[in-house]
Parts: structure tokens; sequence; C-alpha cells
């Protein structure tokens, strides 16, 4: 397998920021770590051996990112709207350094690009999607959550002001714009959970965005999984080939 590391100070983050990249040829994925994670975890946690067919084969192509998760909604010590704002940063450097390094390593300087994550990379996948449809041609999600004032991020009811515009279960029910609509409906969404041990806020969250999309007849392939069906990485492993599978063959 082709495999390259890159690194660059980001004038956004004012940090260094490190990109792996799996494979030569395809469908590039912007592919975002669980909470808190690195840009090697994917390799690290088997992922990219589970789909090796796929990269081998040049139909996809993997650009797994750094997080701020620690910095940012990880970060209970700093009131949401800090929060916010440090995830804003992060937004922009994901958009106007990684997306312009994908298309560059990839040679299109306008191709879409698919969004992947697990867990807390299922949050990044669908909330970069959903708020740059412009630059993602979709997102692949897989046990997710999907809405921030939640304990799990520090946060209640009374915060969600601070945080509402990257909570897509908060902010996409009152989104009218046929800009975002009509993209969102050509896209390629799918959303997967699993029904057993771990995954009980994520079918929560998962249930309600199912049901936006419904409502705003946005086409999305949301899949409800058994309930042996754990939150963990070797169910993660099998849902990503079949829904490999069934997108490249």
């Amino acid at each position: 397998m082709h495999i390259e590391q890159h690194c660059w100070h980001s004038p956004r983050l004012d940090r260094d920021m490190a990109v792996n990249v799996y494979g030569h040829w395809g469908q590039p994925y912007i592919v975002f770590p669980c909470s808190r994670g690195r840009y090697f975890d994917y390799e690290g946690m088997g992922m990219v051996a589970a789909i090796a067919p796929f990269i081998d084969s040049g139909r996809i192509k993997l650009f797994c990112v750094d997080s701020i998760d620690a910095h940012s909604w990880y970060d209970f010590g700093v009131p949401p709207a800090e929060r916010n704002s440090r995830h804003e940063q992060y937004d922009q450097y994901i958009t106007d350094e990684v997306v312009p390094f994908v298309r560059s390593h990839c040679k299109d300087d306008h191709m879409r690009i698919m969004t992947n994550g697990c867990s807390m990379g299922a949050f990044h996948a669908v909330n970069f999607f959903l708020r740059h449809p412009d630059l993602f041609a979709g997102t692949l999600a897989l046990s997710g959550l999907y809405r921030l004032d939640r304990q799990e991020f520090g946060n209640n009811t009374a915060d969600l002001e601070a945080v509402y515009f990257n909570s897509p279960v908060s902010y996409l029910p009152g989104l009218s714009d046929p800009w975002y609509l009509n993209r969102y409906r050509e896209s390629t969404i799918i959303i997967a959970v699993g029904q057993g041990a771990w995954e009980e806020a994520a079918i929560e969250d998962t249930r309600a965005l199912d049901a936006i999309f419904r409502d705003k007849g946005i086409g999305a392939w949301v899949d409800y999984w058994g309930t042996d069906v754990n939150h963990d990485w070797p169910w993660w492993y099998r849902q990503m080939n079949y829904f490999l599978g069934r997108l490249y063959g």
C-alpha cells in the first residue's frame, strides 16, 4: 500500500498538524479520528488494514487528519462559546488547508471529497459535510453523536446557543436555504449505527437526524444494525467494508 505522511504548521491553528495518506488513486476521503484522536489512529486501530482491498485497488484514497478535540469540545475548563470558537479555527484548517492539499494531491482543483469517521469522527464527518456541501460530496459516518447539548460534551440545553451552528440536529431543522438543501439532495449520505452496547446515545441522535432528512426530502441511507452490533472497532470494520462494497463494488 502506498502510504505518505505530511506535516505542516497551520496558520489557522498556530500548531503543527499532520495528515497520513493511504492509497494512490480513487475517491478521496477525509477521515476524522475518534475523540481526542490522532492522524495515525485509523491505521493503528486496524481500519486501514480492514479496508485495504478498496485502497490497494484504487477505489478510495484516505487522508487521515489530526483532531483538536482535547483543545475544543473536550476542554471542559473553558466555556462552550470558547470551545466553539476553537472548533471554528479547526473548521478553517480543514476547509482552507486540508481540502486544498487533498485536491492538489489528487491533481483535481474542483474535486469534491467524502468525509468519514467513527464515533466522534462521525460527528465531524457529518458536521463538515452539512456545513460545506460545496467542498464535500457526502459522508459515511458510523456510530456518531450529532447534537452538542449533551452531557457527553459537557453541555446542556442552556449551552446550545453558544454551539448551535456546530450541532447538526439543532441547526438542520431550521435550514431552508436551497443552496444547501439542493446540494444535500445531490450528495451521498450514509449514516449507520449499531443497536448493541454503548450505542444508546448514538441511536437517539441517528434517529433524530434520520427524521430531519426525511422531513426535508433529503435522500440519505440511514442504516440501523442489529442488537449485537456494539460501539466498537470490529463492527466498524464490517460496516465500512459493507458500505464501501455497495458504493464501489
